[in-house]
């Protein structure tokens, strides 16, 4: 399973593939690169400008070119496609608006309780400087630096029954959390800890692990700068 791997450090480091942005092109060389990097699992998923077709087409494509197990980052209900092999069920806490922390997993639950796909319940938690997904979820902001609302955040999520949290500081964010969040969150939860937003780089993305971690995530890195991707995975895997 997905989860277990990911909460027993056998996936350690995931790639984020937006559709909006590659699934009419031709993504099989940034699938290559990612391949070769040697990342655990590709995340498909955007804040905006994702709908079942892209989505679907992204997975298909993907499946027909790594056996990296595929997993599902929806930003809404119809980012869908039943031919991935995960999806995170994700409920996004501190938003301001009831359809990003309920209203969508409800309009959603149906068709998934019927799907082969494994669904992965995750308590969605951003922090400055929040990029579109902050924006586009209405989320009130957690401080990079505010460990003590990270915490509580995370310590209901845990109460509630979320199988994992995922904490990020935003897709294209300059600064990714304070790896002190990380630690106090990871301190004090016993389900896995997934981090991302603002990780351009091995010294980084090695904080986050050791700050307890379970598993980092990286977006456009891999289509930018392919070393530095490979440099990431190989230290984050030690």
């Amino acid at each position: 399973m997905i989860l277990e791997n990911i909460k027993y450090g056998r996936m350690r480091h995931l790639t984020l593939i937006d559709p909006e942005k590659n699934y009419s092109g031709d993504i099989e060389e940034i699938l290559d690169r990612i391949d070769k990097a040697g990342t655990d699992g590709i995340l498909v998923g955007g804040s905006t400008g994702t709908n079942q077709t892209n989505v679907d087409i992204t997975v298909r494509k993907i499946k027909e070119h790594t056996k990296k197990p595929v997993i599902l980052f929806p930003s809404h209900p119809g980012a869908v496609s039943l031919n991935a092999d995960a999806i995170l069920y994700l409920s996004l806490l501190n938003s301001e608006s009831l359809d990003y922390v309920i209203g969508y997993q409800v309009l959603s639950s149906r068709l998934l309780k019927k799907t082969r796909m494994e669904v992965i319940s995750v308590a969605y938690l951003v922090f400055e400087p929040g990029m579109t997904v902050g924006r586009v979820g209405k989320a009130k902001l957690i401080g990079r630096s505010d460990w003590e609302t990270a915490l509580s955040y995370a310590n209901a999520a845990e109460l509630i029954g979320f199988q994992a949290i995922y904490m990020e500081a935003g897709s294209g964010a300059a600064q990714s959390i304070d790896p002190d969040v990380v630690r106090k969150v990871t301190e004090d939860v016993t389900v896995p800890v997934i981090v991302g937003g603002g990780i351009r780089d091995a010294d980084t993305a090695k904080s986050m692990m050791e700050a307890g971690a379970a598993s980092i995530v990286t977006g456009t890195i891999g289509e930018q700068d392919p070393a530095k991707l490979v440099e990431i995975v190989r230290t984050i895997k030690g």
